[in-house]
């Protein structure tokens, strides 16, 4: 695999959206690289854009104007059934509010991305029970969301996030709804996790205490990223 298919590089980025016939500049030339292997924490008050670079670097809104190049591809290229097959594939989310499926046990929650295409194998329920069993969770397979805590919650997201093996792992605010010692349990998952799996990890985020545990910190600034030091 050459050096390519091992990055993310986000070139120029910019996003403006059109508010009563104006003009309003979100992102302004964003830049960033990252390795497979590199995790980036990325802070800013709200409205900076934050949300809104996570979701043109997942691939689920469009860019005004730059590049994003994902392991040697340009994803803004492709048609849009192709661009879901290649999310789908690629890219893992997780979010502030879970989106856990009420009425779905915990284990097929975590099963749920693998639907969509070839559907649910051995394979992927044995991964899954891996990931469970990694999180702490082995003991809640057949729990419904209600029967669980909200971390706990978070932690059956993150799985659904990994169960495809995605390059690039996106969270966005994962800790928003939880308490410190919570937010430094999933902090420190979804670090450890980067590096077992090698993936990309973005975390936007509010929370100071999440954030230094990064090894990377950058904040948006005037719709720009700047580097945050300790």
């Amino acid at each position: 695999m050459n050096d390519a298919q091992q990055q993310l590089i986000v070139r120029d980025l910019t996003k403006e959206f059109s508010l009563a016939g104006e003009s309003l500049p979100i992102l302004n030339g964003v830049n960033l690289s990252l390795n497979r292997g590199g995790a980036l924490a990325i802070t800013g008050p709200s409205g900076s854009g934050k949300s809104t670079l996570l979701y043109i670097i997942g691939v689920l809104d469009q860019p005004t104007s730059g590049e994003i190049i994902q392991f040697g591809q340009n994803p803004f290229e492709l048609k849009a059934k192709q661009q879901a097959e290649f999310r789908n594939q690629n890219i893992g989310f997780i979010f502030q509010d879970h989106h856990l499926m009420p009425q779905f046990s915990v284990l097929e929650n975590v099963l749920i991305p693998t639907m969509v295409y070839q559907g649910t194998t051995s394979d992927a329920e044995e991964r899954a029970r891996h990931l469970l069993e990694r999180v702490g969770l082995s003991d809640r397979l057949n729990h419904r969301p209600a029967q669980i805590s909200g971390g706990e919650r978070q932690r059956v997201a993150v799985c659904r996030a990994l169960i495809n093996n995605p390059r690039l792992l996106l969270a966005d605010e994962p800790t928003g709804n939880l308490d410190r010692v919570n937010t430094e349990s999933i902090g420190k998952l979804l670090l450890e996790i980067n590096q077992e799996q090698n993936t990309i990890l973005i975390c936007v985020t509010h929370s100071r205490e999440l954030a230094v545990l990064f090894p990377q910190h950058q904040r948006l600034r005037d719709g720009s990223l700047v580097t945050e030091t300790a």
